[in-house]
């Protein structure tokens, strides 16, 4: 039998988890699958979603949530909790964190294959998807990726002005209003700084942040990259000159040399801090496919890292750049472009601030100058915030 310490523990979660706002894909998760997990960067929201989940239906099935990290699994594994839950009629298993536990992969493929009616939902670090596990998850898991909050969120949650999803096509066509909000700019302003983390709402943002970095950084990546203390101290050292820099055109030999490492050892790094939220790079499409394009620029992964990173006062150029990047990532595929800043379809997007021309978009096709300052648009000059609605 399960312990009943475990039930009460999700009963005083589920009782204070919200229940008025709900993540972007909350509904796109398949959440009576087999075996489905939810990744992302630490501190955007994936525990709360799995509480939610139960919260709404747990009168259908038999629900159960543990963290990974609680020590009941000291004495005990996840194959044993799997095996008495079922006993005891259990439908449903969610398991929070599951990146802290050793042998995850190998104990999840044993659940998935020795319980097939059980449903199991896990959430991770976003490293987990570039990491070979102990058992090959692939044909088995349905993976989701959760990242942090759009504007549209934001002001949804800090705000409680709910604004809908407004496609690509929507924004270039100057077709988002938002009549509860004539004058947009200070909250836009507010979400750059810190709105792009839920627990912004507790406070003591920078503090908070750090504590993310370090443990990203210092815990995250170095246990299941398998590195030693000095290879994690050399992951950081290359955070801070990276955030001091970008956007930068990546350079291994002299991002190599500010850290004392062989340059063959920054891609790997580099592609740790992407994948774990610290960073985002951006390709070019010359492949075909921009996954497997040549890195053209890092960047620091979102405003709100960026600003903390910068000590509160980050470059405006870089601060909006990184912003339309990580904006519209998350649904289409962005790529760099060899005449403007980026590339989206058939769309050329020059970044600027108010006065921003439009010299250097001048005969291209589909050329569009993204404004930061302004509240409107017309024509091809579309608001730099319009761009935080497509999710």
């Amino acid at each position: 039998m399960v312990e009943q310490s475990l039930y009460q523990l999700m009963e005083e979660l589920i009782r204070l988890v919200p229940s008025t706002f709900y993540r972007y894909n909350y509904s796109d998760l398949d959440w009576e699958g087999p075996l489905t997990g939810l990744v992302g960067p630490r501190g955007v929201g994936k525990s709360t979603m799995l509480l939610q989940y139960i919260k709404e239906h747990r009168n259908s099935g038999h629900h159960l949530y543990v963290s990974a990290d609680h020590a009941y699994f000291s004495h005990t594994t996840l194959i044993d909790l799997a095996d008495e839950f079922v006993k005891d009629g259990g439908s449903h298993l969610y398991i929070d964190e599951i990146h802290k536990y050793d042998g995850w992969a190998r104990e999840l493929k044993q659940i998935f294959d020795t319980h097939p009616a059980l449903k199991v939902t896990f959430s991770g670090s976003s490293v987990l998807d570039i990491l070979k596990g102990e058992a090959d998850l692939s044909r088995r898991a349905v993976i989701e990726h959760l990242q942090g909050l759009s504007f549209r969120e934001y002001l949804e949650l800090f705000h409680n002005v709910k604004v809908p999803v407004f496609s690509l096509d929507d924004i270039l066509g100057q077709k988002v209003e938002i009549p509860e909000l004539p004058h947009p700019l200070p909250y836009f302003r507010s979400y750059l700084k810190e709105g792009y983390y839920p627990f912004a709402l507790m406070g003591h943002f920078s503090q908070r942040m750090l504590q993310i970095v370090n443990q990203t950084v210092e815990v995250d990546i170095p246990q299941y990259a398998d590195m030693k203390a000095t290879t994690a101290r050399k992951l950081k050292e290359l955070l801070v000159v990276v955030a001091g820099l970008a956007p930068v055109k990546p350079n291994a030999d002299n991002l190599a040399r500010e850290i004392g490492v062989s340059k063959n050892n920054v891609p790997e790094y580099l592609i740790f801090l992407e994948k774990a939220g610290m960073l985002g790079q951006l390709r070019d499409d010359t492949q075909g496919l921009i996954s497997l394009g040549k890195v053209q620029k890092i960047y620091v992964d979102n405003p709100s890292l960026m600003t903390v990173l910068a000590n509160g006062n980050p470059n405006i150029g870089n601060l909006r750049e990184t912003f339309f990047f990580n904006q519209m990532r998350e649904k289409y595929a962005i790529s760099s472009s060899r005449e403007s800043d980026f590339k989206i379809e058939k769309y050329t997007f020059e970044i600027g601030g108010m006065k921003k021309g439009s010299k250097q978009i001048a005969g291209i096709p589909n050329g569009i100058i993204v404004r930061d300052d302004i509240e409107y648009g017309h024509g091809n000059v579309v608001p730099l915030w319009h761009f935080g609605f497509t999710y």
